[in-house]
């Protein structure tokens, strides 16, 4: 690998699908095609953002390849979630032929597995030779990576970092002091800021796809301890960040891609249409910021 593929800002991206739910890979490239430019430095495909769990299996692995064909394998950040090790490790495997850079997996989630079970899973997917990133989202899987485990899981070598999605920005001191040597990434968008100032070293991100000039720039600000430029802009954008850790965080950043000029869209079922409300109040969101993203871009091209 010509650089780390969960460092910086890795966008686990949306996929778009056409009227009859198929998979649109060309709306797909065209918006990595946009990730990049924004200035992102990677792309993250078959997250839960990417509604993974509905796809089939020629689907998912279509959609890696589109991922590494389209920003090349180094900025690819493959998800290889599954209800089984034996799936994972197959999805693991396909990532890594494919030209993907690295992989991120969650814990085993078709139960409240142990700390025994969430060893051997991460072993199994750590023996395919591609590096792994621990997915930690105890809210969905149900499965707690705590920082002990989490060490344990890095000194045995099945580990390189984690996503931490569990919205305790203390771990990240504590997961420090225990495995100084993994690295942390932002896992949720709305704390951001304070996980980039703990000392992360990438944010897995979502609200990127609908905005990504304004959200690099606030991260390399977060990042570099400038607070006089990431604070006035994570003001601004929180409200919308929010949405990353909501139900409807999917329906909430497509519909903001949509408003920027992006190809959101609609989801696959179960995923249902906002109410009105909700809409109503990302879309009032989505266009106050609007004007952030312009200047981003401005400045960026400038």
């Amino acid at each position: 690998m010509s650089r780390m593929s969960w460092r910086g800002v890795v966008v686990a991206t949306a996929l778009p699908f056409r009227e009859d739910f198929s998979v649109d890979l060309d709306a797909y490239a065209d918006n990595l095609h946009a990730l990049i430019d924004g200035g992102c430095d990677g792309v993250c495909p078959n997250g839960s953002l990417g509604e993974y769990q509905t796809l089939t299996d020629a689907e998912r692995a279509a959609v890696v390849r589109t991922a590494v064909e389209t920003v090349g394998g180094d900025r690819v950040l493959a998800g290889v979630a599954a209800y089984g090790s034996l799936e994972s490790r197959r999805w693991a495997e396909q990532a890594a032929e494919a030209g993907a850079g690295a992989v991120m997996l969650l814990p085993p989630n078709a139960y409240r597995a142990d700390e025994r079970s969430v060893l051997a899973h991460y072993k199994a997917v750590a023996e395919v030779g591609i590096p792994v990133v621990a997915y930690n989202n105890p809210i969905d899987t149900k499965v707690d990576l705590v920082p002990e485990l989490l060490a344990e899981l890095h000194s045995a070598g099945y580990i390189r970092a984690v996503k931490e999605f569990s919205g305790d920005t203390r771990r990240a001191y504590r997961i420090k002091e225990l495995a100084p040597e993994l690295e942390l990434l932002i896992g949720a968008d709305d704390v951001l800021l304070e996980l980039a100032l703990a000392g992360a070293v990438g944010w897995v991100s979502g609200y990127p796809n609908a905005l990504p000039h304004v959200c690099t720039e606030l991260y390399r600000a977060a990042v570099a301890g400038d607070l006089a430029t990431a604070l006035p802009l994570y003001r601004e954008l929180h409200p919308l960040l929010r949405w990353d850790s909501r139900t409807e965080f999917v329906q909430a950043i497509k519909l903001s891609m949509d408003l920027a000029g992006r190809t959101g869209g609609g989801c696959r079922p179960p995923r249902v249409e906002l109410l009105p409300d909700q809409y109503a109040a990302i879309k009032a969101d989505t266009l106050r910021v609007l004007p952030l993203e312009e200047k981003a871009r401005a400045r960026k091209a400038g």
